[in-house]
């Protein structure tokens, strides 16, 4: 029984996109008959030995639930109950994770406002002090998102300078990659790349945005700063019984490219969506649109009159992102077809042009 419109496509976000045809292949090839739990299964051990080929010798993964749970799990593995962690005022970790991460650790955030939601090492150091000041929680970890939650993408040089001031204080780097398929994509790399070659020492990475119907991760890099893993991931309820079908769709996204071609297209389909527009800007046919953010990725961050937007929202599905400024997201997935863009695009500029 189909219970949604199977038609409607959104720009809300890529979570709204459904299953990677291929992911649900591998579950079915994974569902016949019977293996052990709790990832003593054939596909969570390939798993572990496919993971370092994409991010060093080293590396070693643990399948978790959802995104929360792996930046939680991250953070609470690398520092003491007395750490803090340095983060962007736009973070997941702070804005939209309902304090998990304060509530379940015990840890501190201290949040920096940053440009686009990309830190720098001048601004870390804003809240990088009261080292061994027994009145302040110790900044002990640096967590950065890759893309960012405004759209932008760290480059390499800019992550490194990054871990190198953190290290340098005695920090531990840790990258939220809810989109890091999105980031490589956008920055023509591999994963060791971005994140070992670059001094990060952990990786929340995510899955479920790119196509999976609900895989996340932790890939613990370096393994000197995470050593109670094993023990955390159950102790905080992110151990799948069922294993087996997290491992099994990461696998699927490791082969043949499949991840980064749905990384690339999403991000294709942003990138059009912005040129359209822009454009159309150019000849006078979006009158009243600006652009807020780069859409480095697979996101576009724009602000149009309130009336244009809820023009639009009769027959399109977005976020508002500041109301105060009448900015919103959208946001293109790995399914978003060229002829949607148009369309949407083609609304966007009806609905400037009725105000």
């Amino acid at each position: 029984m189909t219970l949604h419109d199977p038609n409607r496509i959104t720009f809300a976000s890529d979570n709204y996109a459904g299953v990677h045809p291929q992911i649900l292949d591998a579950l079915s090839v994974a569902n016949d008959g019977h293996v052990s739990a709790y990832g003593d299964d054939p596909y969570t051990a390939q798993l572990g030995a496919v993971i370092t080929e994409h991010f060093g010798p080293a590396a070693e993964i643990f399948p978790v639930f959802n995104g929360t749970g792996a930046n939680v799990l991250a953070l609470t593995a690398v520092m003491p109950r007395w750490g803090a962690v340095i983060c962007s005022a736009d973070a997941h970790i702070h804005t939209d994770e309902g304090g998990a991460p304060e509530r379940m650790t015990g840890l501190k955030l201290y949040p920096v406002k940053a440009p686009h939601a990309k830190l720098t090492p001048e601004l870390v150091a804003t809240e990088a002090w009261g080292y061994g000041f027994e009145h302040r929680a110790q900044p002990l970890v640096l967590s950065i998102t890759q893309t960012t939650e405004l759209g932008g993408v760290y480059s390499l040089a800019e992550i490194r300078a990054l871990a190198d001031f953190a290290h340098s204080m005695g920090m531990v780097v840790h990258m939220d990659g809810a989109r890091l398929w999105n980031a490589a994509a956008a920055l023509g790399v591999g994963f060791r790349e971005m994140t070992v070659d670059c001094g990060v020492d952990i990786v929340s990475f995510g899955a479920t945005k790119i196509g999976a119907m609900g895989a996340e991760a932790v890939v613990v890099i370096n393994p000197e700063v995470a050593p109670g893993m094993l023990f955390l991931r159950k102790s905080i309820g992110q151990l799948g019984s069922k294993l087996r079908f997290v491992s099994a769709q990461f696998l699927a996204l490791l082969t043949n490219d499949l991840g980064m071609n749905a990384a690339r297209h999403a991000n294709a389909m942003a990138a059009e969506l912005r040129s359209t527009l822009d454009s159309m800007i150019a000849d006078g046919s979006a009158p009243g649109l600006t652009f807020t953010h780069p859409a480095d990725a697979n996101a576009v961050f724009a602000s149009l009159p309130r009336p244009a937007i809820d023009a639009l929202r009769e027959k399109f599905h977005f976020y508002d992102w500041d109301e105060s400024t009448n900015e919103v997201r959208w946001m293109t997935a790995f399914d978003t077809k060229k002829s949607d863009v148009q369309a949407f695009a083609y609304a966007i500029g009806n609905a400037l042009r009725a105000v």
